[in-house]
């Protein structure tokens, strides 16, 4: 068995062991504010560039900046993601670090960081109940190792 950063991690006791609840409004309100990363790879940016019918290479110039060793997507003068107009215009195929939100491990790293990020997304504590294993799986998705 492979030993990752996160094998350890599953035998930690967690503020979440008896799951979390949340169920995606599709209220844009991680798509806005802040500026942030939205991290997307090869095989996403061919998938968007597929769905937007366009060129991986004119997708890549109009919606995409350089980071790491791919690519994030850019954001409008007040942080807004490009794909967020009325509601995500990509949702049905979003990067996957999108649809692991909010299981960020920056998010559950204390009950507090959790509170924090639910006063700012209402679909935080409604929804369907994610159990612990589904919760630790989303984080291990949501970080390259």
């Amino acid at each position: 068995m492979k030993v990752t950063p996160f094998h350890s991690l599953a035998k930690n006791s967690y503020f979440f062991d008896q799951g979390l609840r949340f169920g995606c409004l599709k209220c844009g309100a991680c798509c806005v504010g802040e500026p942030g990363t939205i991290y997307v790879t090869d095989a996403e940016i061919g998938t968007i560039a597929a769905w937007l019918n366009q060129s991986v290479d004119a997708f890549t110039a109009q919606y995409l900046y350089p980071f790491k060793d791919s690519y994030s997507i850019k954001e409008d003068e007040q942080g807004r993601c490009l794909f967020f107009e009325e509601g995500c215009t990509i949702y049905a195929i979003r990067p996957l670090q999108c649809r692991t939100f909010p299981f960020w491990f920056s998010n559950l790293r204390s009950q507090h960081r959790w509170q924090r990020i639910k006063n700012e997304c209402p679909g935080i504590g409604r929804g369907r109940l994610y159990s612990r294993e589904e919760i630790l799986k989303l984080v291990r998705e949501s970080i390259p190792i």
